[in-house]
């Protein structure tokens, strides 16, 4: 005589024995598979660095002059894109701020703020929202190198 409970226990098996629904496995491959591509997309396509960061452009020409009191670094405009202020950091006693607000603008930086006779400084260029960018490097030592 056929036994329900043997012939289900053989059918099903027993909840130790039992395998995942075909359905669910699926549903859980093509879930895994969709979050795998969007992070792979993420790092191949570079999406989220760099989001909200703006460009800084800008151009400036850069004069070393031998003073009395030593070297005098001249800044001048000469292109600005978005660029809404600048300073010199480098081989400076400390950050300067520099004037320069429209095209044809500049300024000085004198001796007497440099931190040494000869060394480099770099013109970075900033927004308001908080974006820099490096445009110059300059090595000075009383010589004129534009």
């Amino acid at each position: 005589m056929i036994d329900g409970k043997s012939v289900r226990q053989k059918l099903i098996g027993s909840d130790d024995e039992r395998a995942v629904s075909p359905v669910i496995g699926v549903i859980l491959m093509v879930a895994i598979t969709v979050i795998l591509a969007a992070v792979i997309a993420a790092f191949v396509l570079d999406m989220g660095d760099n989001m909200g960061d703006e460009q800084v452009n800008a151009v400036v020409d850069v004069d070393v002059y031998e003073d009395g009191s030593g070297n005098e670094i001249e800044v001048s405009l000469t292109e600005n894109s978005n660029a809404d202020s600048f300073v010199v950091r480098g081989d400076v006693g400390s950050e300067q701020s520099l004037s320069l607000n429209e095209v044809g603008d500049s300024d000085t930086v004198s001796g007497s703020a440099l931190s040494s006779d000869s060394g480099t400084v770099r013109i970075v260029a900033q927004t308001d929202g908080g974006a820099e960018s490096m445009i110059k490097e300059v090595d000075f030592s009383g010589m004129d190198s534009s």
